[in-house]
């Protein structure tokens, strides 16, 4: 092993090849020809990635042992590592791409945050992520599992839970199960007065999400507005929908 494991960025590396193949397989369902891998790690994944026929292929990873050993193991790679802290890159490129990785669990929610500011480049993200967050990007209403991120992430996304990963798929073992989603882009996204405001409401409302709603946004709607039955329920139990529609009102 030409590496060593760095917990501070948030490594654990797939060694389950029947997982990556299954990764794999889900990503070929779909149609694209630029794919952006994000945290190639010791190559798990990007060794399935790089075979792919007619595919424009870039991974990012950002620690300094890595690139030497992927361009060691997998000399096809040169020129198509992005050496560099994806939260911080621009898009990779010009037209639109596919978004896959084993993302790394401390960053994982500002990957996914990151990918709604390029949403209209990237058609696709499969993504592994600890199950807990895996879980809370696909939830519904009326769920404790549903929060902003539910929200933000399903105003533009269609997300499809695909798989659970055990620890033992991993080197080192997370503590944690984890889970790989699909995150598909919609073709009408929810229609809102602006986005800024939109999720500025969402993470508002969701601030004090065990109370009801007019107490955490009595400072956004008038006082007329605040009587609307609507205000008697909790964040949770609102859609994408009725938060998209309340910007409307906005004051």
């Amino acid at each position: 092993m030409d590496y060593t494991l760095k917990k501070s960025l948030g490594q654990h590396f797939l060694k389950d090849d029947s997982i990556c193949l299954k990764i794999v397989d889900a990503l070929q369902k779909n149609d694209f020809n630029q794919l952006v891998e994000v945290g190639a790690g010791a190559g798990a994944l990007t060794k399935h990635l790089i075979k792919l026929q007619n595919v424009d292929f870039k991974t990012v990873e950002l620690d300094d042992e890595k690139v030497p050993y992927l361009l060691k193991q997998y000399p096809v790679l040169e020129g198509k590592i992005i050496h560099q802290d994806f939260l911080q890159i621009d898009a990779p490129f010009k037209e639109e791409f596919v978004v896959i990785g084993n993302f790394p669990y401390n960053i994982s929610s500002q990957i996914l945050f990151k990918v709604l500011d390029w949403k209209m480049q990237v058609p696709v993200v499969i993504g592994m992520f600890q199950k807990e967050v895996a879980v809370r990007v696909a939830a519904k209403p009326n769920n404790k599992d549903y929060g902003i991120i539910s929200v933000l992430i399903q105003a533009f996304y269609d997300v499809e839970y695909l798989l659970d990963v055990p620890p033992e798929s991993f080197n080192p073992p997370p503590k944690v199960m984890s889970g790989v989603i699909q995150l598909t882009r919609k073709k009408e996204f929810a229609n809102f007065k602006s986005e800024k405001q939109f999720f500025n409401l969402v993470k508002t409302a969701f601030n004090q999400r065990r109370k009801m709603l007019r107490n955490p946004l009595k400072t956004l709607f008038s006082a007329e507005d605040l009587q609307d039955v609507l205000f008697t329920k909790r964040a949770e139990n609102l859609s994408v929908q009725d938060f998209a529609n309340l910007t409307f009102k906005l004051k």
